[in-house]
């Protein structure tokens, strides 16, 4: 079966589960949420292990509730989600009960010297992209899958009007130049893990963490301004509060070390809104700094006795 079509069939499996009243779903994802704990799985195991690395000063008892709390808010954003592109945007915009900050975006993007929003792995950041795309054109930066289906389905339901998406390869920096250059806006997740030789270290909860420089190299060679945006949960209902807010000018900054860790800093401060809401699932500093004899520190979890 043609990967476009296995796509179709998956959008529309989706489409089918979460016409489910919300109250069943929200149950399945807090039933998904008990199983990773209780089966030990992958999401459990990375999510303490960074709790661990991140709030070392908390307690045990504490950080085992936040535990709980950030594998049911991860299993409710993935829900979430199969909701958001299988819905007509509009709807999913209405969700937007507070919005902060359209003002700000608007008027980046007027000024015509183009826009990059950083985008945490915090709330859900697929309602972001459909509003960015409600406000004009723009090119969102993500990872493509291994697997041609999972390509195909993410064409599949984060296409439409307004939106090019830009594979995280060596091709995109000169695509996102140029979008840039025409005074367009790109959308990047910041907070990922680059390859090897494509990031510098900086502090992100107080541990180094390879972290990326494409943001304050585009920032500073086209003179874009870039925001940090956000849309975050604040109801039972999917109900969600819009943020745009601006970045510190380091973060444009020529030195690859001093702009990470202002732009670090500032996903750190929208992380600790809400602990719960931040993606731990991912493992974030898997490499470490050259020469300071630290192992991975997943090493172990990738192997639970």
């Amino acid at each position: 079966m043609r990967p476009h079509t296995t796509a179709r069939l998956a959008y529309r499996a989706a489409a089918l589960f979460t016409r489910l009243p919300w109250s069943w779903l929200r149950a399945f994802a807090s039933l998904l949420a008990w199983l990773w704990i209780r089966l030990n799985a992958r999401e459990s195991r990375v999510t303490r292990r960074n709790l661990e690395l991140a709030y070392p000063e908390m307690g045990e008892a504490e950080r085992t509730v936040l535990h709980r709390e950030v594998l049911r808010s991860t299993a409710l954003q993935a829900i979430e989600t199969l909701r958001l592109w299988t819905q007509p945007r509009d709807r999913n915009l209405a969700r937007l009960t507070e919005r902060h900050g359209e003002a700000l975006y608007d008027a980046a993007l007027a000024a015509g010297k183009g826009v990059i929003v950083a985008a945490p792995h915090y709330g859900n950041w697929e309602l972001l992209n459909q509003w960015l795309a409600s406000r004009g054109p723009i090119a969102i930066v993500y990872k493509a899958p291994d697997e041609e289906v999972g390509d195909a389905f993410l064409q599949l339901v984060r296409g439409g009007d307004n939106v090019q998406q830009v594979r995280a390869e060596g091709p995109a920096v000169r695509q996102l130049f140029k979008v840039l250059k025409d005074g367009g806006a790109t959308g990047i997740l910041p907070d990922q893990q680059p390859k090897a030789g494509d990031g510098v270290f900086a502090p992100f909860f107080g541990v180094e963490a390879l972290t990326m420089t494409l943001v304050n190299r585009l920032a500073e060679r086209t003179g874009a301004t870039v925001l940090y945006g956000w849309c975050e949960r604040i109801g039972p209902g999917m109900e969600f509060a819009l943020h745009i807010e601006a970045t510190s000018p380091a973060v444009a900054d020529p030195d690859p070390r001093t702009a990470a860790t202002a732009l670090n800093a500032g996903i750190e401060r929208i992380a600790r809104r809400d602990p719960a809401q931040y993606q731990w699932t991912y493992k974030r500093y898997t490499l470490r700094p050259p020469q300071s004899g630290e192992d991975d520190p997943y090493a172990t979890e990738d192997h639970p006795h």
